[in-house]
């Protein structure tokens, strides 16, 4: 990738809208692929339940977004 705002991160960022984790393993981090895969994917499972959906429904968008954001955020291994 060559930096924020590439079209690799605006890939990603897209993938990770339709899949939560999809970007960031198309960019190589498998860590954090798996991390919003499972969060996310537990989330709106809690949510699923009619029960916990107003507590998960919200936590899990927001995860969806970040998860997102940090796709099209990402600087390639750039340490700050």
């Amino acid at each position: 990738m060559a930096g924020q705002g590439s079209g690799g991160n605006v890939i990603a960022a897209i993938c990770n809208f339709f899949i939560p984790g999809l970007g960031h393993l198309v960019q190589g981090r498998i860590l954090a692929a798996l991390f919003f895969f499972i969060t996310v994917g537990v989330s709106y499972a809690l949510a699923a339940t009619v029960v916990l959906a107003i507590i998960f429904w919200p936590l899990g968008a927001l995860l969806h977004l970040i998860s997102i954001i940090s796709a099209a955020r990402y600087r390639g291994g750039v340490t700050v």
